[in-house]
Parts: C-alpha cells; structure tokens; sequence
C-alpha cells in the first residue's frame, strides 16, 4: 500500500516559497527546472495539471531591488509587492512552456460566496478545454486578514475541489512526515502512508515554530486532511528531488501519502464546511442534539438556548450542543430576530416577527455535521 498512490488524471501542484524563491531572495530556476519538466511530462502522458504557486512578495521585492528601490513596509507595502510580484512569477512560468499559461487570483471571498465559488470553477473547466495551463496564487495584493486563505498548501486543497482533482500534491523542501525530528534522531522514519490526520499525526508535525515544524508540517497536514474529506488523496513530498517527482508520474509514493476519506462529503457540504467563515455559534439543548445527529432533522426554532456573534441571513454559524461543536449550517435568520424567537414554537414565529420566512432556522439540506 505504501509504494503506491492513485491513479490520476488531474492534479493539483503546490510549489512552496522555498522552490520558487530559496531564501526569499528573488525567483530562481533551480528547483523549477524539474517542476516544469514534470508539468510537461504529466502534460504529455494526457494529464492536467493546476499550479498553486507562491513567490509574489519575494519577486516584488527583488524586482525593486534590481532598479535600486526599498522595499514599501507595512501591509500596504507587502500588498504592493504583491501586486508587482505576480506579473513576475508569471513571467517565469512562461519560461518553462511552449503552451498557454493563465493567472488565476483568489481570496477567502472567491472560495465563500457560493456564486463566486462556481464562476471560479467554470474559468478552471474553461481553461481545461482550452489546454491551458492554470497557475493560481492567493491575491495578496487585495487580502487582508479576515479575507485571507492563509497559506497555500489550505489553497491548495480548495483549489484541488474547485478543479475536481484526484491528487494534491504538496511540493516542499522535506520528504515527508516523520515520526520524529530526523535532524536530531538517525533512527527516525518517514510515515509513508497517513490513513487519517487526527490528533496523534498533527502531535508529529510539531508546533509551528518548532524544529520539526520545517517546511510547515501542520498546514500541509491540515489541508490533506480538507482535501481528504472531499474524497481527494495527498503526498507530501521533496520538490527538489527531481526522482521524486518522477515517481509521481509512476504512480509511486515518494513521500508521505495521505488517504482520502472513506466516506467522501457531499462537494456543497466540504464548501460549508472549509470555505464558508463562521459568523456566529447556536447553542442548542440535547434534545435538539440528538434530533440533529441521529434523525437527520433540521434546527428548529424550539432547539436553540443561546444565539452568540452578530450574523445575517446566509451567514454560517457553529453549532454546540453541551459543550461540544456538533455541527454547522447556513442560517435563515438574522440574529437578532433568532434572540425573539429561541426556544419557541415555529408556529409562534410569525406572531413574534410578522413574518415566518422559514419554520426551521436551519435546514438539514443546510446543514453539515461534525
């Protein structure tokens, strides 16, 4: 099990700062000379393959330096490097192909507004038809922090369902997870195959300034973990090693491969879930609990103690039922108008707000467990 991975027609790529930019000085081709001649490879045995690519700041930042500017400071000023960084990374790209290359810039905003999330997918199908080669990067120039994915190896796992992938796969400068520090144990022993990423495998990545943490173990492994559940494996592996990345188009593991759940969630509910941001939490009493994880019942107004956080129609909120995150659903009130009705008897909710828009505050089609 652990020499091979699944068969794939459609991947997504992720190449971290450390390829594009080593030290985060300026763009360099000595690691992407063999990302770009696995792209080609992959591209030529009738397989597509989506970039996630970072290096906008670093290429912003050396490009100034090369006319004898400073660097802007500040958020404004990382947003600016970004800005003229982007026009950069996509110039090096272009390099290494003799085939169309797009640019394609998301925010938090792209991958929560449900709308925009299926426009974002329709440009990839677009793309795909068009033999295009789609390199896609978060939009730093425009992100601030509540409007941020965070990191790309989150992106790309969203990235991975938008382009209904089979793979990610996330290209560091380590080989995968180990069992330890293998800088301070000889005898550590990289994990070849993760059948799930709980508490026990993220306690192996180490804190995120840690020693072991090198090459962003926790995010890597926090996003195999998203991509899993929507039924989408992934491998951790050393983007330097150029026979690693052969290995990828032989279907062998040459990291770490994280299985896909096996029960995968329904595509909507995986968008609830990872791409909505939570606006508020419901707490619920038990009887509410139980009708909500074991009949598969909408919330109702009758169910809920307490309405926390300042959300609107549409927003997602967090659901607790005795001290315990069960679920998160897509809410049909204000919460305002909840704090009038909790606790009472749909039938009362016209009376109470001079309308009833909707009997359940959140329907199970609405509605994710977890």
């Amino acid at each position: 099990m652990s020499a091979r991975i699944p068969a794939w027609r459609r991947a997504v790529l992720k190449v971290g700062s450390s390829l594009i930019a080593p030290g985060g000085d300026a763009l360099s081709t000595r690691h992407l000379l063999d990302l770009g001649r696995f792209v080609e490879r992959a591209r030529a045995a009738g397989r597509e393959v989506v970039i996630v690519s970072s290096g906008a700041v670093a290429a912003g930042r050396a490009a100034l330096r090369a006319r004898g500017q400073a660097a802007p400071e500040g958020i404004g000023g990382r947003q600016a490097l970004a800005a003229i960084g982007q026009a950069e990374v996509m110039r090096f790209w272009a390099r290494f192909f003799d085939f169309p290359v797009a640019q394609l810039l998301l925010t938090q905003d792209d991958l929560a507004d449900r709308r925009r999330f299926l426009n974002a997918r329709n440009t990839l199908r677009g793309l795909r038809a068009a033999g295009v080669l789609p390199i896609i990067n978060e939009n730093d120039s425009v992100a601030v922090d509540e409007l941020r994915v965070g990191d790309n190896d989150t992106l790309a796992a969203h990235v991975a369902v938008l382009a209904e992938a089979e793979l990610v796969f996330l290209c560091t400068d380590v080989d995968g997870l180990y069992d330890r520090d293998p800088r301070r144990h000889a005898e550590a022993r990289r994990i070849a195959v993760v059948e799930a990423v709980d508490e026990s495998i993220m306690r192996l990545a180490g804190d995120a300034g840690s020693a072991i943490g090198t090459g962003g173990m926790r995010t890597k492994l926090a996003a195999a973990a998203r991509a899993a559940e929507a039924g989408i494996a992934t491998v951790i592996l050393d983007g330097r090693d150029g026979s690693a990345l052969d290995a990828l188009l032989a279907e062998h593991n040459p990291g770490t491969h994280v299985l896909p759940a096996r029960q995968r969630r329904a595509a909507r509910k995986h968008w609830m879930l990872h791409a909505m941001p939570t606006a508020g939490v419901l707490l619920i009493d038990a009887g509410a609990g139980r009708a909500l994880a074991s009949a598969g019942a909408s919330l109702l107004p009758r169910g809920i103690i307490d309405a926390r956080g300042q959300f609107e129609v549409g927003d997602a909120v967090e659901i607790v039922c005795e001290d315990r995150l069960l679920a998160k659903g897509i809410v049909q009130y204000r919460a305002a108008e909840l704090g009038r009705i909790r606790g009472r008897h749909s039938r009362e909710i016209a009376e109470l707000l001079g309308d009833c828009p909707s009997e359940s505050v959140i329907h199970r089609d609405d509605l994710v467990l977890l």
